[in-house]
């Protein structure tokens, strides 16, 4: 009991003190659930998703954004893999 006690004031502490506290930019992308079979496509049984991601600036955001779309979703038939770049207003 007491480990777990611990452990949750650690993850609380870390929560407050994150990078994301930190962050001027969020990346907003959209996700897929990948298809069955060997060929990569999104799966018709599942809707897109949207994830954020804390970035420092503007310039960090778009890079990674790039790199996301060029690398991980261009290859995925029926996904139009997009993403924004939202400003926290800090």
């Amino acid at each position: 009991m007491k480990k777990n006690s611990i452990l949750i004031l650690f993850f609380l502490f870390s929560l407050i003190f994150s990078g994301s506290a930190k962050a001027n930019y969020w990346l907003i992308i959209g996700t897929y659930r990948q298809g069955p079979g060997g060929r990569p496509e999104v799966s018709g049984i599942t809707s897109p998703s949207l994830h954020s991601i804390p970035m420092r600036d503007l310039d960090t955001c778009n890079k990674a954004g790039e790199k996301i779309t060029n690398e991980i979703y261009k290859p995925v038939w029926q996904f139009d893999s997009r993403w924004t770049c939202v400003f926290t207003g800090n």
